[in-house]
C-alpha cells in the first residue's frame, strides 16, 4: 500500500508539472510514514511543505491542489490536509484485508523481492591461535542475521569466514606444538583441547627460551616458503582451532560451515601479484623501507597523509595487503554486486582506506557497493568489555554454556511438572536465544550491557518474551486445527484487528530496511511491537468460543498469518522456537 499511495503521490506531481505549478526542474524527494495517531490516517506526506518554496505557494494551499491532481482511487477512502500541510492517506479497510489474505497465502509473507543480487558477507573472523570468545558474538550473529534475510530476499548469498590463520604467532605455536609431540602426543592433545591454554603456554616457552624463541622464528620462515613439515603442522593446528569454532557455531544455531572459510592464508600469493599491480598504476610509495599507498582523504592531525602499508620494511605482507586481495577476489571471482563486512567499529577508518583505495585502483569495479556494518561492545555492569572476574576474556563456549544452566533454573521454577528432557531442550532453546537476541535488539553501532536478568525475563523485548507470544498464538491455532479456514473472506472492522493487520503489513517495510541498513535490530522492535499488538487483540477479540462463524474463520486467518511472521521473524534472527514453554 505505501508503494501504491507513493505511485499516485508522483502521478499528481507530473500532471502539476505539466500544468506549471510545479518546476519541472523540482525532483522531491517522496516521503510517506506511517502514522502514529490513526486518527490522523494511515500514512502522511509532508510533501506540500517541500514543494511549498519552489512552487511559491502557501504549504496548505498547495497541499490541496496535490490532494486534488490525486488519480481517483478505490483503494483511499479519504485524504485530508492536517497542519501547516501534512497530507494523510485514510486506507480502504477491505484493501487491508485483502492483503492480508495475499500475504498468508504468499510465501514470502507479502514480502516482494528485489532483483536479485550475488552479495558476499564476511562476518565472525576468529584468530585461529585463541579460542572464541565473547567479542566475536557480535559478528557471528549479526553477520548470520543479515545472511538469513538477505537469503529470505532470494538474493545469491556467498558466506566468508577471514579466518586469522596466518603470521608471526603461529611459528611460536608450531614450535610449541613440535616441541609437544616430541615429548608425547597425548601430552599435546590435552593440551589443545585448551587453545587459550596451549596459546599461553606457547608464549611464555616463547619468553623464557632464547632457543624456543629462535626455533619458532625459524618455523615462521619456513612455513611462509612453503616448508611441508610446516605446512602439515600448520594444517593439523588448524583443522583442531575450526573445529572448536565449528561447535560454537552450532551451538548458536550460526550458519556458518568450513567451506565458508577463507583466512588470510588464502590470499597470501595473491599479495606480490597485488603489490605489483598497484606499483604499476603509480600508487605505490616507499616510506622508511616499507611499500605504501597515501590517500589525501585520510590524514593525521599534522595534516599529514596516513599511509596504507602494502608491504613491510621486513617484506612481510599485513592485514591492509590480505584485505584488499580479499576485495579483488570477492569483487573478480565470486562477481559480487555487494560487499559487506561485519566488524568492529574501530575498524572504521581501515575500511574507508581499503574501500576507497579498492575502487581507485580498479581493483573494484566502482558499481560495486562496499559496506562496513561496524558494531559497538559488549560491556560488563561496570561499563566496560566484558570480562572474567579475574579480568580475563570470557570465552564464548562459557556464556553459552552458563546462559543454558540460567535458563534451566528459570524455566524448571515455572515449569516444575516438565520433563527433565523437555527442561533441558526449552533451556537451551531459552538460554541462546535470549543471548542472541538481547545482542541483536541493539543498534548494532551501539555499545550495551550484558545483563542475564534482563535478557532471560518473561517481560519487555526479550527472546522469551516473543517465543511466548509465538507460543500462545499456536495454541489457539493448534485448538482450530479441525477448521478450515483458508477459503474465508477477512472481515476487518475491529480496532484492535486493524491495528494487528495493519502491523502484519509493515512485515515488507521492515525487511526491506533491514536489507538496505543491515540493522537487524529494526526486525527486533518489530516483531515486539507484532507480539504487543497480539496480546491487546487475544484480551479483547474473542475467538475460538465466537458463535459468529464467519468472524471466528476470518480472525483465524489473522492469528495463522501473526504465527507465521513470527515464526519467520525469529528463523531470520537465527533464533529458534518452541512447541511450548
Amino acid at each position: 500500500m505505501k508503494q501504491y499511495i507513493l505511485e499516485q503521490l508522483e502521478s499528481a506531481i507530473i500532471s502539476l508539472k505539466k500544468e506549471g505549478v510545479i518546476p519541472e526542474s523540482v525532483s522531491p524527494r517522496l516521503n510517506l510514514d506511517r502514522t502514529k495517531d490513526k486518527a490522523h490516517g494511515d500514512f502522511s506526506t509532508n510533501l506540500a511543505m517541500m514543494l511549498a518554496k519552489p512552487a511559491q505557494k502557501n504549504p496548505r494551499e498547495l497541499a490541496q491542489i496535490i490532494c486534488d491532481a490525486l488519480p481517483p482511487s478505490e483503494q483511499i477512502t479519504k485524504v485530508d490536509i492536517a497542519g501547516p500541510g501534512f497530507i494523510n492517506f485514510f486506507v480502504n479497510n477491505a484493501v487491508v484485508a485483502q492483503q492480508l489474505e495475499t500475504a498468508l497465502q504468499d510465501t514470502h509473507l507479502g514480502f516482494i523481492p528485489p532483483t536479485s543480487k550475488t552479495i558476499v558477507v564476511d562476518y565472525s573472523s576468529p584468530n585461529l591461535a585463541k579460542e572464541m570468545h565473547v567479542g566475536h558474538l557480535r559478528s557471528s550473529i549479526i553477520g548470520d542475521a543479515m545472511v538469513r534475510t538477505l537469503r529470505f530476499a532470494d538474493h545469491h548469498v556467498i558466506k566468508q569466514n577471514h579466518v586469522g590463520d596466518w603470521g608471526t604467532q603461529f611459528g611460536m605455536l608450531l614450535a610449541y606444538m613440535e616441541e609437544l609431540r616430541q615429548q608425547d602426543q597425548t601430552s599435546e592433545d590435552q593440551e589443545l583441547a585448551d587453545l587459550e591454554k596451549f596459546y599461553r603456554a606457547a608464549k611464555v616457552r616463547f619468553d623464557e627460551s632464547k632457543d624456543f624463541a629462535d626455533r619458532a622464528r625459524q618455523l615462521v620462515v619456513a612455513l611462509q616458503s612453503g616448508d611441508t613439515y610446516c605446512n602439515q603442522l600448520w594444517q593439523e593446528f588448524n583443522q583442531v582451532s575450526l573445529a572448536h569454532c565449528q561447535e560454537v557455531y552450532q551451538s548458536l544455531g550460526v550458519l556458518l560451515q568450513p567451506e565458508d572459510v577463507r583466512g588470510e592464508s588464502f590470499y597470501n600469493d595473491m599479495l606480490p601479484k597485488l603489490r605489483d599491480e598497484l606499483k604499476e598504476k603509480g600508487l605505490l610509495k616507499q616510506d622508511q623501507g616499507a611499500q605504501c599507498v597515501f590517500l589525501d582523504e585520510f590524514k593525521n592531525k599534522e595534516g599529514d597523509a596516513l599511509p596504507i602499508i602494502i608491504e613491510k620494511a621486513g617484506g612481510g605482507f599485513p592485514y591492509a595487503a590480505t584485505d584488499l586481495a580479499a576485495l579483488s577476489y570477492r569483487a573478480r571471482d565470486l562477481q559480487a554486486d555487494r560487499i559487506m563486512y561485519v566488524v568492529d567499529m574501530r575498524q572504521s577508518l581501515h575500511f574507508q582506506q581499503i574501500f576507497r583505495l579498492a575502487k581507485l585502483s580498479g581493483l573494484v569495479q566502482e558499481q560495486v557497493q562496499l559496506e562496513h556494518l561496524g558494531f559497538g561492545t559488549m560491556n560488563g555492569q561496570d561499563g566496560k568489555p566484558f570480562k572474567t572476574r579475574s579480568g580475563g576474556t570470557i570465552k564464548l563456549v562459557d556464556l553459552i554454556e552458563e546462559a543454558k544452566a540460567r535458563a534451566y533454573t528459570l524455566v524448571k521454577q515455572k515449569n516444575p511438572h516438565h520433563s527433565e528432557s523437555e527442561l533441558q531442550e526449552i533451556a537451551r532453546v531459552v538460554g541462546i536465544s535470549s543471548v542472541k537476541y538481547a545482542d541483536l535488539s541493539k543498534h548494532r553501532t551501539s555499545d550495551y550491557i550484558f545483563n542475564f536478568e534482563q535478557m532471560l525475563s518473561f517481560e519487555g523485548n526479550t527472546a522469551p518474551y516473543l517465543l511466548y507470544a509465538l507460543t500462545r498464538v499456536s495454541n489457539i491455532l493448534s485448538k482450530a486445527s479441525t477448521q478450515d479456514f483458508s477459503h474465508t473472506a477477512m472481515d476487518m472492522t475491529n480496532e484492535y484487528e486493524l491495528e494487528l493487520g495493519n502491523k502484519l503489513l509493515q512485515f515488507s517495510e521492515c525487511i526491506t530496511r533491514v536489507i538496505e541498513k543491515g540493522t537487524p535490530h529494526t526486525l527486533c522492535t518489530y516483531l515486539y511491537e507484532l507480539a504487543g499488538l497480539f496480546s491487546r487483540f487475544y484480551e479483547f477479540c474473542p475467538v475460538l468460543n465466537l458463535e459468529d462463524d464467519a468472524l471466528r474463520q476470518s480472525r483465524l486467518q489473522l492469528l495463522s498469518l501473526t504465527a507465521k511472521i513470527l515464526q519467520q521473524g525469529l528463523d531470520l534472527l537465527g533464533l529458534e522456537t518452541l512447541e511450548r514453554m
